[in-house]
């Protein structure tokens, strides 16, 4: 039986196509190893998804000033060599990475014991820990076709976005019930990402009494952000939600969001009407902007700058979504883009077996 070795972790974006991409190998007969960080929030996602998870040091690769940027270099070095040992014990066919800090020393592992790997770039700009697994990777694959001209010619290709299938199987009444909510009024999903998004936290919290009267509200904060003291008939807040999020989905009328690539896909995937705000220039390389333009320019998304994003203008934002919302469900049911998962299957069931036959 072929084995293959999913690094990735940090945040959901660089885990949740992972684990679509399990679903469908493990259909095909392969033995799945998911490597990630020793206390990053991947482990537990992985774990209750039922994958083996062994874990590598990491350094986090900034862009900013920071005195840990004097010694993460050095956990990256210590990383590819925690890699290098785990993946001469695993013996995989092939690594797929899907980017971040947990990828690069396992990719790097990886080609120091000729093992070929894929990187996965969702973002419309390769992210800098791709940038510099690029002369590692046999084979490179993208979300959108601007990105192309940004990665190695003759080794990449768009392949869209692995997305999970189940999250297109929730249930409304599954979601009223873990909830408690009506279901009488229009429900408003909040989506921070799994670290969650203060800025965003603050201002919907700031407008829950001009938005209650309308919307049900379903806030997803991020680990640590809940506000015990925010208590509103029809506000519901979770820090986290992994199993009943497709449940959740179901029950969404229209979501606010960040723009993160895997996020957004999933909204285009599911039809789901959205209010996108991109993190700002000041806390980012600026991809989520690029993103949040992409979905907008095509129809399928609206978007607000967080920077002059008031809690009267986001009420006013989320009324004109909600009333709009036919609009960008026509647009998004005339997108052909589909799910990535069965052709980077066959990508991979292709390599491993050309691999294969080299060393017969």
């Amino acid at each position: 039986m072929k084995k293959i070795v999913l690094p990735g972790g940090g945040s959901a974006g660089h885990v949740t196509p992972n684990l679509a991409l399990a679903e469908e190998l493990a259909r095909r007969g392969w033995q799945l190893l998911y490597i990630g960080s020793h206390d990053g929030m991947e482990k537990a996602v992985v774990e209750e998804a039922g994958l083996r998870y062994r874990s590598v040091a990491t350094g986090k690769l900034r862009r900013y000033l920071s005195l840990k940027n004097l010694t993460d270099p050095f956990r990256v070095i210590k990383g590819i060599g925690d890699a290098k040992k785990i993946l001469q014990e695993e013996q995989p066919a092939l690594v797929f990475a899907k980017g971040g800090f947990v990828s690069l020393p396992v990719v790097k592992a990886a080609r120091k014991l000729g093992i070929p790997a894929f990187l996965h770039e969702s973002d419309m700009t390769p992210g800098l820990a791709n940038k510099l697994c690029f002369k590692d990777a046999a084979r490179i694959f993208c979300n959108f076709p601007e990105t192309l001209a940004s990665l190695p010619e003759g080794r990449s290709f768009v392949s869209g976005c692995p997305i999970r299938e189940e999250l297109g199987s929730g249930s409304r009444e599954a979601a009223l019930a873990f909830t408690g909510l009506s279901g009488k009024k229009p429900v408003l999903l909040q989506m921070g990402g799994s670290l969650g998004a203060q800025a965003l936290n603050e201002l919907l919290r700031e407008s829950l009494p001009a938005l209650l009267p309308h919307f049900d509200i379903i806030h997803l904060c991020g680990k640590g952000k809940l506000d015990e003291s925010v208590n509103y008939p029809g506000y519901v807040q979770y820090e986290f939600i992994s199993k009943e999020l497709k449940d959740l989905f179901a029950l969404a009328d229209i979501v606010l969001s960040r723009s993160g690539a895997n996020a957004i896909c999933e909204l285009l995937y599911l039809q789901k009407p959205s209010l996108l705000v991109p993190l700002p220039l000041s806390a980012s390389r600026g991809d989520q902007i690029l993103n949040a333009r992409s979905f907008e320019k095509q129809g399928f998304a609206r978007m607000a700058d967080q920077d002059t994003l008031t809690s009267e203008k986001l009420v006013q934002e989320l009324l004109s979504l909600y009333e709009d919302r036919g609009t960008l469900q026509a647009a998004m049911q005339r997108s052909h883009q589909s799910n990535a998962v069965t052709y980077l299957c066959d990508q991979i069931e292709e390599a491993a077996g050309k691999a294969e036959g080299a060393q017969s």
